[in-house]
């Protein structure tokens, strides 16, 4: 499993290279991996705020970062309107790059 430091740095990079492509405003990751606390079983929980919601987007940006990270990608689009413990818990937990 990858540090935490490498996953956002991954992260950054893949924002820069297809940021324009996905509309995405913000992404950064929570759970474990933001803790620290992840294990090699571990898949990443990725955070994305879109400019434009898109499911089309959505799918590509966990296809390429599946590609890219060679684990399972959880993947959230942070909204207002979402479960509020989840919600709460990626306020609270988020790392963006």
């Amino acid at each position: 499993m990858l540090q935490k430091q490498d996953i956002l740095e991954l992260l950054r990079k893949f924002k820069k290279n297809k940021g324009a492509t996905y509309d995405i405003i913000r992404l950064g990751i929570f759970g474990s991996a933001a803790r620290g606390t992840a294990h090699e079983d571990s898949d990443i929980d990725v955070v994305v705020v879109l400019g434009k919601p898109d499911m089309f987007n959505l799918i590509g940006i966990k296809q390429d970062l599946e590609d890219e990270f060679k684990c399972k990608i959880d993947l959230v689009r942070h909204r207002e309107n979402m479960n509020p413990f989840l919600k709460k818990r990626i306020d609270k937990e988020a790392v963006y790059v």
